[in-house]
């Protein structure tokens, strides 16, 4: 992992972790299982690949989120603790692997994710719909979310997951326009709006998440929360920046839980469909309910009138 520099000037000493991000080990039979399959079938998760602070709990409850392609990515984000450098060939038989697994764990929602493949011409767009499809072959009642690479907003790799029709395609634009160059090196926060705007113009319910405590402001993730909703994004998330190793992005600070809460509210009154918001908020965390259009709505209005 090369050195990254520092947002925002020297960060001399790192904030102290919150009680609130405190989370639960990772223990009990179905977590267990779970691990048992994930070995035995030979998948990455980014549950793992990740550091993700709600593994014990997802496990726990029989889901994961799987990573496709592979687990050595070509990009170097610097929030991100997946491997960078040369990945291996693809492998063909992944898709009915990971189809093989789902139906093992009998998991109703499923969420797929995969590294950055900017080697392949096809970005691999095409592992990408075999996956899918051999999911849903095997699945029929699972429905799945897809967490998707930029594709470098090339029309024709997206529409091959248009074409899958998945239930969810998020893409995640990370952070603000302003640090995007830091923390995600080689991506455009521009041609990440431009991706997911061909996905809504697919008719794909679309999705995508912020990081928070990497030194940007309020004014600019509301922006970024507005720029969102103008690439007519249904569902975000927004959760806490964790450094996973020093050499890493450090984190600016912990944001606090009703700053979380505030942005809820801002992302409801932008007219979202669903905001989930807080410290341990990942893509993946609750994405079940971000399957039904309505539902994270509904509740924020019920909770408006009966407060």
């Amino acid at each position: 992992m090369i050195e990254l520099p520092v947002i925002d000037g020297t960060v001399e000493q790192q904030p102290k972790k919150p009680n609130w991000l405190r989370v639960k080990l990772p223990i009990g039979e179905e977590y267990k299982h779970v691990r048992n399959l994930v070995d035995k079938h030979k998948l990455h998760t980014i549950c793992e690949s990740g550091n993700c602070p709600n593994m014990g709990e997802c496990w726990g409850e029989g889901t994961a989120t799987f990573m496709i392609l592979g687990n050595i990515c070509t990009r170097s984000c610097g929030f991100c603790n997946v491997a960078t450098g040369r990945p291996l060939e693809v492998d063909w038989d992944e898709p009915q692997r990971v189809a093989e697994a789902i139906n093992l764990m009998k998991v109703k929602h499923a969420v797929i994710t995969s590294v950055d493949r900017d080697e392949l011409k096809d970005g691999g767009s095409i592992i990408w719909f075999n996956t899918i499809k051999a999911v849903k072959a095997l699945n029929p009642q699972t429905t799945l979310e897809t967490l998707i690479p930029d594709f470098k907003a090339e029309k024709e790799n997206i529409q091959r997951i248009i074409d899958a029709a998945p239930e969810v395609v998020s893409h995640n634009i990370e952070t603000t326009e302003r640090l995007t160059k830091q923390v995600r090196i080689q991506a455009k926060y521009w041609q990440s709006m431009e991706t997911l705007k061909i996905l809504k113009e697919g008719g794909m319910r679309t999705k995508s998440g912020i990081m928070l405590g990497l030194g940007e402001e309020k004014e600019e993730v509301i922006q970024t929360l507005k720029d969102l909703y103008a690439s007519n994004v249904d569902v975000v998330t927004i959760g806490q920046y964790l450094q996973p190793t020093k050499k890493h992005l450090p984190v600016a600070r912990f944001v606090h839980p009703d700053e979380f809460a505030e942005y809820r509210e801002i992302g409801y009154n932008l007219g979202f469909d669903y905001v989930e918001s807080g410290p341990l908020v990942r893509s993946s965390y609750h994405s079940e309910k971000h399957v039904i259009k309505g539902w994270g709505r509904n509740k924020w209005e019920g909770e408006k009138n009966n407060g």
